[in-house]
């Protein structure tokens, strides 16, 4: 069917533009709390991290889901994502060795329509 095919491509061409979107109103949020933006859509080998943050002595590596409501957002981060993004945290900090001098967390930040970014501290723990 060709039409479900044009429709896919067209639906994940949406999801990615909603996506970059989020991510870039996540950035906005952080910066407006004091936060340093380190890197964007860092990429490995082993995955991807939204955004890499930093304030005085944290660095956080941060989770962005746009979801209609908190519960789904936070649904999103599954286990599987949240290995993938452990992995990718533990490649910045093999390249970036003062980063193992602070704290580090992992954070998800929930971007909803017509609601203020939220930002979930400690959202999971680094799997082993």
């Amino acid at each position: 069917m060709p039409g479900q095919k044009k429709n896919s491509l067209e639906q994940r061409r949406r999801s990615h533009a909603r996506g970059l979107s989020a991510e870039a109103w996540a950035a906005w949020y952080l910066r407006l709390t004091g936060w340093r933006i380190l890197k964007h859509r860092y990429k490995t080998g082993a995955g991807e991290i939204d955004l890499i943050a930093k304030r005085r002595k944290t660095v956080a590596f941060v989770e962005v889901k746009a979801r209609k409501t908190r519960s789904a957002a936070l649904e999103a981060v599954t286990p599987a994502s949240q290995k993938r993004i452990t992995r990718a945290a533990k490649i910045f900090v093999s390249e970036h060795p003062k980063a193992g001098f602070f704290t580090l967390r992992f954070d998800v930040i929930v971007i909803r329509p017509w609601a203020l970014p939220e930002r979930i501290e400690n959202a999971f723990e680094a799997w082993d």
